[in-house]
C-alpha cells in the first residue's frame, strides 16, 4: 500500500488529507472517504477507527482518503459545527474521485462518530457516494437514512454510552434496503482492542457493493 499526503481545496481553504492506494489492484479501483470524530475532542485523521478501516479497506484493494476537517492539524479555516464541514466531505469525494487510479463511478463514503454524522448529511444529496458505511453513529427522528435506499452499513458496540443500545433496533428495522447492521459485543463508543473486528466489517461491506 502507497500512502501520499494530499492537499486539496474547499473554497478558499486548503484541507490535508492521505491516500491510501493499494498495490496489485485492478485500475481503476474503488475508493472510500473516511471521516474522522468530533474536531473539539481531538478527532483526527489519525483516530485508531480510521486507521483501522483505512487499513483493511486496502487489503480488500480499495483505496482510501482520511483528511482533516477544517481546523484539524493543517487544514485550514475553523470548526463548523458539523455543518461547514458537509462542504469538507464534498471536497474530499471530488479529491478521491479524481485520482489516478480512482474510478469514479465507485465512490464509498465512511465515517465515525461525528464523521457519521457529516457523512449522512452528505451522501443521500451527493451522486457519487455509491454506499455509506456508518460507525457509531448518534441517530435521530427524522434522519435522512429513513429515506436513504443505497446501501448502507451501520456498526454500534454494544458497551457505547454515547449510543444507547436499545434504541437502535427500533430504529434500523424500519430503514429501506439494501441495509446492514450489526451490534459489536464488548465494544463501546472508541473501540480500543476492538479494531480488528471493525475494519474487515467496513471492508467487506464496500467490496461487497462497490
Amino acid at each position: 500500500m502507497a500512502e501520499k499526503r494530499v492537499l486539496f481545496s474547499c473554497g478558499e481553504l486548503m484541507l490535508e488529507g492521505v491516500a491510501s492506494i493499494p498495490g496489485g489492484g485492478h485500475n481503476p479501483m474503488p475508493g472510500v472517504v473516511v471521516c474522522h470524530p468530533h474536531p473539539v475532542y481531538g478527532g483526527m485523521m489519525d483516530n485508531n477507527v480510521v486507521h483501522a478501516i483505512c487499513r483493511e479497506l486496502a487489503s480488500a484493494s480499495i483505496a482510501s482518503l482520511r483528511f482533516n476537517f477544517r481546523g484539524v492539524g493543517g487544514s485550514q479555516g475553523q470548526y463548523g459545527d458539523g455543518v461547514d464541514e458537509q462542504q469538507d466531505v464534498a471536497a474530499a469525494l471530488t479529491c478521491l474521485s479524481s485520482l489516478e487510479g480512482i474510478d469514479p463511478d465507485r465512490i464509498g463514503l465512511s465515517g465515525y462518530s461525528f464523521g457519521a454524522g457529516v457523512a449522512l448529511e452528505v451522501a443521500p444529496r451527493d451522486e457519487r457516494v455509491k454506499a455509506l458505511a456508518l460507525v457509531s453513529p448518534v441517530l435521530a427522528r427524522p434522519s435522512p437514512l429513513e429515506s436513504y435506499a443505497k446501501p448502507k452499513l451501520l456498526l454500534w458496540g454494544s458497551q457505547d454510552i454515547v449510543v444507547p443500545v436499545a434504541d437502535l433496533n427500533a430504529f434500523t428495522v424500519d430503514l429501506p434496503d439494501p441495509k446492514d447492521y450489526e451490534i459489536v459485543e464488548g465494544a463501546d463508543h472508541f473501540w480500543w482492542g476492538y479494531e480488528g473486528k471493525l475494519g474487515p466489517r467496513v471492508a467487506a461491506f464496500f467490496k461487497r457493493t462497490l
